[in-house]
């Protein structure tokens, strides 16, 4: 371990995935990983027990297969029906390489349009086997009744995503999240009704249990009735998806939180990548001091909206629909002429809070700036008819009129870069594994898909091909050496874990201090935003360190936390999540300031090229970083994986 670098954390041994058979072609190693897994006979997979955490589509579609298998599967999560999951929220698609319009897609094209979207910061064998196995899931998802849009012969549709050049996107309208989510569902259920999955709603993970380095169960709060109860488990599957609501203000659900994980992180689970966190182009900017989140309008309105501001700031306040066609500045189209709206998410992000920051912005002020850029959808009503335009979209036009009382058929959307998901998770294996045997990471919830970008409809693909594909495929080669030893109430490891949560819920009950949780959220959303969002820099990056730890003391003494423990109490519940954000913040910092380069999602101000785009320094930096957690106030450890391209050769990314 070196000395402490920067007065902020070490640097350990490195690491590296063991599991992916690199004897043969990338083509052949998911097959050969798979045969080479060991496995567990169906008598014997009865006498298994395993937790899954999370219903979402990766939590939905692990329990409902390692039920089928004949695993005895507990599925948690806080929401009162697994349909409620915030998979439900994403609407516009789903990436699979099927080619059907015969434009040139592949599997090898869409896991190289992944790589690089992901701007050559994602483990290849991973990207690989997402892309190989997503059209099977396209297949699973018709056979179970999802009603994917179809051209007037029967064949699927498509359309197109940000960052490619092909149509592989699969959409139920507006809808994909929702009919994917009622798939999974239905998938889920059947097994609760036979018996093989027990279903436990309103119900949060407080803490992993870990007993002799091996993930053995969880401590969760029945959040009706405050009972906080122990289950035991053979191996344990965390999908809670992404930890975006550190910011405050973003798509997600509020609900939404990365607690799960983070407990996992405390035991001893490597985090990877955290300051990896995307910015949505099209969201609906804030609109006043007192929103809780914001709203997504779907990347596919990409597809036939074109983006632009005023070219001069005198126009911005003028009705759009008074902006004659030569004053309009179609920036996108403009800068990058080979991609133009469709670039990936990060790049059209920038380039909107540049135009802003120019004062080219539209819409009311925020803290004296305009932050806003104009949607419009006038040339596609005029080309393809209001009633094609309303076939494809006119779910997400009706969101918009319903939030903003404009209508986007006569006047066009305003949109601003969001805080959307967030491409860092738990360090796993080829397998899914986390550094802790047993404990394997699935979803938005993992770190390894994405890199430093997600392509657009690319979540919904990795949510599905970890839940359905590859977990049931894995996990057996640690189970084989299952049942495990029983373990009792009164173990050590199980008394520890329990302990550790029943002191966080009484010394927040014996706080009488001055402040909401959402007070302490809302100021850490502020800091996050401003030193750690869509540009970051040195200076900015330690004031937030600062800045988070002072608001974590101040928190931990004044946060007031209103009600009874043994009760339904939603200032209780948000308490524990707000903690958690107030030390994976200070983390998320740190981690952006030690990576001294722009590659995707994360922009440091001081690497970029002379046209403002991000630049990488793959010398220095191809690499994973995994953060081990070493003690209350200790720094943390950084280990590194070093990223090694075999098939996709580094380079700087153009979509011009």
């Amino acid at each position: 371990m070196t000395e402490l670098i920067d007065g902020l954390y070490h640097e350990g041994e490195k690491i590296a995935d063991a599991k992916a058979p690199h004897s043969v072609p990338i083509e052949r190693r998911w097959e050969q990983r798979k045969f080479e897994a060991k496995l567990v006979n169906p008598a014997n997979r009865r006498k298994l027990d395993i937790i899954v955490v999370g219903s979402g589509l990766a939590g939905g579609a692990a329990a409902a297969s390692l039920g089928e298998q004949g695993y005895n599967v507990k599925v948690f999560f806080y929401q009162d029906s697994a349909r409620r999951a915030h998979s439900i929220a994403a609407q516009g698609g789903i990436n699979a390489a099927k080619n059907y319009r015969n434009d040139g897609d592949s599997v090898y094209r869409l896991f190289y349009d992944t790589v690089k979207g992901g701007d050559y910061r994602a483990r290849e064998d991973n990207v690989y086997r997402l892309a190989e196995v997503s059209a099977a899931i396209i297949d699973q998802c018709v056979a179970q009744g999802v009603p994917f849009a179809r051209e007037y012969g029967g064949l699927l549709d498509n359309r197109s995503f940000g960052g490619v050049q092909v149509s592989r996107t699969f959409y139920a309208r507006g809808q994909t999240g929702q009919q994917l989510l009622i798939g999974a569902y239905q998938a889920l259920q059947r097994q609760v009704a036979a018996g093989t999955v027990e279903s436990y709603s309103r119900h949060e993970m407080m803490e992993l249990i870990v007993k002799d380095g091996k993930s053995r169960g969880i401590i969760a709060r029945d959040m009706v009735t405050g009972e906080v109860e122990t289950h035991i488990a053979d191996a344990v599957v965390l999908a809670t998806g992404g930890y975006g609501n550190v910011f405050f203000l973003s798509t997600n659900a509020m609900g939404c939180n990365g607690s799960a994980i983070w407990r996992a992180y405390r035991k001893g689970a490597y985090f990877a990548n955290p300051c990896y966190t995307q910015i949505h182009p099209t969201c609906i900017p804030q609109h006043g001091d007192y929103q809780s989140k914001l709203t997504l309008m779907s990347e596919s309105l990409r597809n036939d909206g074109r983006i632009w501001v005023p070219k001069r700031a005198e126009d911005c306040e003028k009705d759009p629909r008074d902006i004659p066609e030569e004053d309009r500045d179609y920036y996108l189209e403009r800068i990058y002429p080979s991609f133009g709206n469709l670039v990936p998410r990060d790049i059209a992000s920038r380039q909107a809070k540049n135009m802003c920051d120019e004062g080219r912005g539209v819409g009311p002020k925020i803290d004296g700036v305009a932050r806003g850029v104009y949607l419009d959808f006038s040339d596609a009503i005029q080309r393809m008819g209001k009633a094609a335009v309303s076939a494809k979209y006119g779910n997400l036009f009706d969101m918009y009129k319903q939030i903003t009382d404009d209508d986007p058929y006569e006047v066009p959307m305003r949109i601003y870069p969001a805080v959307h998901y967030t491409m860092g998770g738990l360090w796993v294996d080829y397998d899914l594994q986390s550094s802790i045997p047993g404990l394997y990471v699935t979803g938005e919830a993992n770190f390894s898909d994405h890199g430093a970008n997600r392509l657009g409809a690319s979540a919904l693909m990795q949510g599905l091909a970890d839940g359905y594909f590859v977990i049931p495929d894995t996990i057996n080669d640690y189970l084989a050496d299952g049942p495990f030893e029983p373990l009792g109430e009164d173990d050590p490891a199980v008394r520890e874990a329990r302990d550790s949560v029943e002191g966080r819920i009484r010394h927040f009950m014996s706080l009488d201090g001055t402040h909401s949780v959402d007070y302490y959220h809302k100021k850490l959303g502020s800091i996050m935003w401003e030193k750690c969002g869509m540009a970051r820099e040195a200076a900015g990056l330690r004031e937030a360190i600062r800045d988070i730890r002072a608001l974590r003391e101040d928190f931990w003494k004044n946060v007031k936390v209103p009600g009874r423990a043994e009760e339904l109490n939603v200032s209780l519940e948000k308490a524990g999540r707000v903690a958690d954000f107030l030390e994976l913040g200070e983390l998320m910092c740190i981690d952006a300031l030690h990576r001294e380069e722009s590659c995707g999602g994360h922009f440091r101000v001081e690497s970029q090229t002379e046209e403002g785009e991000a630049l990488r320094h793959d010398d220095k930096f191809a690499y994973v970083g995994a953060w081990e957690f070493t003690g209350d106030g200790r720094p943390p450890v950084l280990h590194k994986e070093d990223l090694n391209y075999e098939f996709v050769h580094m380079k700087q990314r153009s979509y011009k």
